[in-house]
């Protein structure tokens, strides 16, 4: 019973932190909206069209060129993380930007780890479509740039659970927040740095907080991609 009283104060004091607005847990909330919004936005303004061009196309190269990026959707954070860590430090290629141990710097390594997801599922999903599609387009005279957005339409249900997807893969990663954010206070700390730090400093009630916070994250994404799908309808 100890055990499980011991529980239900976590949820009581985590509630309780929330609803009190408590700095610490709002900071590392606002570091993990900034960085996954901006990692997302980058990613999807990147990844959807390259994945349309390797799902649409048929080039030279196209099948090693897929299975890299295949390969990569099991990138370990970590290892993203110590990459980009060494590029962007003062000794790395890009370190005159002053990247490391900052919010745009985490936002960098979320990008290079959600762009292989939106990438291969875009892909899948153009691929998936009616192969007679672009035909029919073009024989009704359609434009090429005209067929490639009507199959990107086409295809758009699957394109966005490929961003929630990738979102969710974002929004808990720790590796890359903690090697290139170095989960500094009220600067770069986020959500699941801190639930990472608090629960092993014993602050089981901050970690429960955070965690319950994560997923009405997640359940607000999947909420909203309800939503934009009966809209589109």
């Amino acid at each position: 019973m100890g055990s499980l009283e011991y529980i239900i104060n976590g949820f009581v004091r985590a509630i309780e932190l929330l609803l009190a607005q408590d700095p610490e847990t709002y900071s590392a909330i606002g570091a993990t909206l900034w960085v996954s919004t901006l990692s997302m936005a980058l990613s999807l303004l990147i990844g959807i069209p390259l994945g349309f061009l390797l799902g649409h196309f048929d080039f030279p190269g196209k099948r090693p060129l897929r299975t890299t990026v295949d390969t990569l959707l099991a990138f370990p954070t970590v290892v993203i993380g110590l990459l980009v860590y060494a590029f962007i430090s003062r000794r790395g290629p890009l370190g005159d930007l002053g990247l490391l141990f900052t919010l745009p710097g985490m936002a960098l390594g979320q990008t290079i780890l959600a762009l292989p997801i939106v990438i291969a599922l875009t892909a899948t999903a153009v691929e998936s479509l009616d192969q007679r599609l672009s035909a029919t387009l073009r024989s009704l005279g359609a434009s090429r740039r005209q067929a490639a957005l009507t199959t990107l339409w086409e295809a758009r249900y699957a394109v966005m659970a490929a961003a929630v997807t990738a979102y969710g893969r974002v929004v808990s990663e720790v590796g890359i927040s903690m090697m290139v954010g170095g989960n500094i206070k009220w600067h770069t700390r986020t959500i699941t740095t801190a639930i990472a730090l608090e629960t092993g400093k014993g602050e089981f009630s901050l970690g429960i907080a955070l965690g319950l916070v994560l997923m009405i994250l997640a359940f607000l994404v999947n909420l909203g991609l309800g939503r934009l799908k009966r809209r589109l309808n």
